[in-house]
């Protein structure tokens, strides 16, 4: 396939819409996965499957191969992989860069986390944090045509922490949260591998408007016609627990991490949401999925 875009992480929960986003629009797309059966089941006939191990030089160099861009969404936060996460996002990511570098592949989008507060993520002892602002720092300092697409949680998290008449949240969530489909990331991204207009920026992601855990499970409660009750649940226990099963289980603790996050999301950058989607809308052609069209399709 002739100047494809490679997608490391297109089978992910957002990899697997910016593929589709760019097999939409006809965008000749590769996609690097372990099991090339496996992806196909989830995206299609359409992509070209290079199966390869991301942790391994030689499969990275091998995919390469007739790339004009590349899109990066690579994450180990998953129970199997969590173990290998500095590798995956940071070693692999590295490796995919100085890869690129030399075959003068010059357009890289790399999604990253909404915003690089030090501050927080020193707080809160974030390892992904610090790999995500290594991998940004190493674009700043290339000739790459880069982008950088920061993510918040998306629509996703409001749905795994919803059960039937129920939204339980750990800790509780913080009073103001961005958020957007994971849909729109995959639109998001796809329109910007296209173009080299956008060199040298950094996006947040983001829908219209921030939200709060009980406000989201009054809206699930009026779009399903089923009242959703919003309970907090104490960080205690999940804390102990982490500690408790971190030498064999080491996913929980990074899931307290992360759910600490959710909880800490900085008030400050949750209410600049509405400036920072009117750049996207300024910058994108698109329509942003509302939450209330996300629950209608994910949660019936």
């Amino acid at each position: 396939m002739q100047d494809s875009v490679l997608v490391f992480g297109g089978t992910g929960n957002y990899g697997q819409f910016i593929v589709r986003s760019l097999v939409q629009k006809k965008i000749p797309v590769k996609v690097f996965t372990r099991d090339a059966e496996r992806a196909k089941k989830k995206l299609g006939e359409e992509p070209v499957f290079f199966e390869g191990d991301v942790l391994n030089r030689k499969s990275i160099i091998g995919s390469l191969v007739d790339v004009k861009a590349i899109i990066i969404t690579l994450s180990a936060m998953h129970a199997k992989l969590i173990r290998k996460q500095k590798m995956i996002e940071h070693d692999a990511v590295m490796v995919i860069l100085d890869e690129a570098e030399k075959r003068q592949i010059k357009r890289i989008v790399f999604i990253s986390i909404y915003d690089t507060q030090k501050e927080l993520i020193d707080k809160l002892k974030l390892e992904v944090g610090y790999y995500k602002i290594a991998i940004e720092d190493r674009l700043a300092k290339s000739n790459f045509n880069w982008t950088v697409l920061g993510c918040p949680p998306s629509f996703m998290i409001f749905k795994s922490f919803t059960r039937k008449r129920m939204m339980i949240v750990p800790g509780g969530g913080s009073p103001l949260m961005p958020s957007l489909a994971p849909q729109d990331v995959g639109e998001i991204a796809a329109q910007a591998v296209i173009r080299d207009d956008l060199n040298k920026k950094r996006f947040r992601m983001t829908s219209a408007e921030p939200f709060s855990f009980p406000e989201v499970a009054e809206r699930i409660s009026s779009v399903l016609g089923r009242k959703i009750k919003y309970r907090k649940l104490p960080l205690f226990g999940l804390k102990i627990a982490s500690i408790a099963t971190y030498p064999f289980n080491p996913y929980l603790r990074h899931l307290v991490k992360y759910v600490q996050l959710l909880n800490n999301f900085p008030t400050d950058i949750a209410k600049q949401a509405v400036v920072d989607h009117q750049i996207l809308k300024s910058t994108f052609d698109y329509e942003s999925m509302s939450l209330e069209d996300y629950i209608r399709i994910s949660l019936k």
